[in-house]
């Protein structure tokens, strides 16, 4: 677990909730929430599937995705997501996107429009 948190990867593109939604328009990504169950009570994006970056088996969850499909991973502000992207492209997924502001971003967003 300890290895989980010394990733220094870059191989993700960070994203602004207004990329990412253009994207949910366009593509078929999957949207990626790394929150505690508890997290996701207090907002949500809809279609995303929860895996807690946390929980001790969060590895052997994501070694369970396909990683030929797009991810947009978000956490509550992006800064856990980066850590879950980092080690997702060293588990060999390709096609990675950190949603910059997290679900804070994601709701700004959602108020403006």
């Amino acid at each position: 677990m300890l290895g989980l948190f010394n990733t220094s990867s870059k191989e993700y593109k960070d994203i602004n909730a207004l990329e990412c939604a253009a994207m949910m328009e366009n593509e078929q990504p999957v949207l990626l929430d790394i929150r505690s169950p508890q997290e996701k009570a207090d907002g949500d994006i809809e279609g995303s599937i929860l895996i807690n970056l946390f929980d001790p088996n969060f590895a052997t969850e994501i070694d369970k995705l396909d990683r030929k499909k797009t991810y947009i991973v978000f956490c509550r502000s992006g800064n856990r997501s980066k850590t879950a992207c980092s080690l997702m492209a060293q588990k060999g997924f390709d096609n990675l996107y950190n949603l910059q502001g997290g679900i804070f971003g994601w709701n700004r967003l959602q108020t403006q429009q």
